[in-house]
């Protein structure tokens, strides 16, 4: 709409106007707002629902609700418990967060043996990063990050240190407590203490503690006693949250928008599968010429029912004067099940920040149809990618640092500057290849013109650039050892002048 809508007065109109100026003056606003926003004004035709409840009252109708549901559809829809994993996998992979130290020096360098002896003690707590000792750090990824988009929230407590009856089973004394939004109630309100939903608040509504139960709710070892909660300080709780409203504190489910329609789906899906089934089992029947032909009594034999066995190429020949043979089209399979499907199943993967083809596992489009949805869907699982880094391995790298630092096992050196001692490049899932050597080429054209360099392009395959060129140095070393020549190692092109000498036999 373009310029200002123009307000009829009607009689009504001119008479409050004439008698009450102020209110004739609000009156007219009042209708020129109503004009110009027709989606404001509810109809017949449409609901014009909304919701101005604040977010921590939506949150408290709906999350525990969606969460159970949520939970239902991974264990027993197919598609669902894919979606999920599609996610999980896309934002955390198979081996993790990659975390590449940088530690600096007080020149602005970094220092290098520093973040080497980071990496060493890291690659020895990530075999037993939490309490249970069940689970790898990749493993422990994976789980909170599907807890945290299936239930919408997921939590961890830090321990550090000596603990009563912790054994931390790693050089550096720090180990996780992966706790599942279950455990800090949602119903817990003590508005006195400034406890909202579980969560401890100051004035400015910075969490403070978390109020946990000391026992699963509704376990084996659930008791009368399991119903008091204990508190634990907030600056010892990692949290991580699907939030969407600011002032928002508990999270919820990445499902929510899209539960009905699984359910749709998995129920339409049901009830063709049992269609077909009974479509399958071939069924006949034999028409009768007129009402007389039927039994009119229980002592009328003459029309008793007979069993007509088939086989393949069999002739009938004793039917009945005015009998036929008839057959029961139950129009099973449905042609429009598949049509019907891909369109729902998009609307899910557009709810869910997923890729169509991934969760439908349909991939019939064309090269340059799967890298654009590739290419326009990855944004989505980036920017998922940076709130699990935020919100969870970052601050778990922090304290893993400090606690190496102070247990002695990587003391930090004096000339490290102690604000970026935790400093680190956190490296997410790459978008994959659809074809490779084009790709491949492409990079290579970019790193000759001098527009990417050769890490951004490992990283992009989602390696660590400094594992590959140690991998590299030592297998190139042992061949050159052997006596073994590669073509890259000559500087020209005629492959007679070489660019790197070969080792000195005296040396070795």
């Amino acid at each position: 709409m373009s310029g200002k809508a123009k307000v009829q007065l009607n009689a009504m109109d001119r008479a409050i106007a004439y008698l009450w100026p102020a209110a004739g003056l609000r009156r007219l606003a009042a209708r020129s707002v109503l004009s110009q926003y027709e989606a404001a004004k509810p109809s017949r035709l449409r609901k014009g629902a909304r919701d101005g409840r604040s977010p921590d009252a939506q949150v408290q109708q709906g999350a525990v609700a969606l969460r159970g549901l949520a939970r239902n559809l991974e264990q027993n829809h197919d598609i669902a418990r894919g979606a999920l994993r599609t996610l999980v996998n896309n934002v955390v992979g198979p081996s993790g967060i990659g975390i590449e130290p940088q530690p600096r020096r007080k020149d602005g360098s970094i220092h290098n043996e520093y973040a080497a002896a980071l990496r060493t003690a890291y690659r020895d707590w990530q075999q037993n990063p939490e309490v249970t000792q069940r689970h790898h750090w990749s493993k422990v990824q994976r789980l909170v990050a599907k807890t945290w988009l299936r239930d919408g929230e997921c939590f961890a407590q830090r321990l550090m240190g000596a603990v009563p009856l912790l054994d931390h089973a790693t050089k550096v004394p720090y180990s996780l407590e992966l706790i599942e939004p279950d455990l800090i109630p949602l119903d817990h309100h003590d508005l006195a203490k400034g406890i909202q939903q579980g969560i401890e608040r100051n004035t400015w509504g910075k969490p403070t503690g978390y109020w946990a139960y000391k026992e699963f709710p509704g376990g084996e070892t659930w008791t009368k006693r399991s119903y008091e909660l204990k508190r634990i300080d907030a600056g010892r709780i990692h949290h991580i949250a699907t939030v969407d409203r600011i002032g928002q504190m508990r999270g919820v489910s990445e499902f929510a928008s899209v539960i009905t329609r699984l359910e749709d789906i998995k129920d339409y899906e049901e009830s063709e599968r049992i269609a077909a089934k009974v479509a399958a089992s071939l069924t006949a029947y034999v028409k009768k010429g007129s009402p007389d032909d039927y039994a009119r009594g229980p002592d009328d034999t003459a029309t008793a029912p007979r069993e007509l066995r088939l086989s393949p190429g069999m002739i009938i020949d004793n039917l009945g004067i005015g009998e036929e043979i008839g057959m029961i089209d139950s129009n099973r399979p449905n042609p429009n099940l598949v049509t019907f499907r891909q369109g729902q199943l998009r609307a899910v993967a557009a709810g869910l920040g997923g890729s169509y083809s991934s969760i439908s596992r349909d991939y019939s489009g064309t090269y340059s149809s799967q890298r654009q949805e590739l290419v326009e869907q990855w944004i989505h699982y980036a920017v998922l990618c940076d709130e699990f880094v935020g919100q969870f391995v970052q601050p778990v790298w922090n304290d893993f640092v400090l606690a190496a630092s102070l247990s002695g096992v990587v003391p930090m050196p004096r000339d490290v500057d102690p604000d970026s001692a935790n400093d680190a490049l956190f490296v997410g899932q790459s978008m994959p290849w659809i074809d490779p050597l084009k790709e491949a080429v492409a990079w290579h054209s970019l790193v000759e013109d001098g527009f990417a360099s050769e890490v951004e392009v490992m990283r992009k395959r989602g390696v660590n650039p400094r594992d590959v060129l140690e991998q590299v140095k030592a297998h190139r070393d042992e061949c050159r050892a052997k006596g073994l020549v590669f073509a890259s190692d000559f500087a020209n092109k005629d492959k007679t002048a070489p660019a790197v000498p070969p080792p000195d036999p005296k040396e070795e």
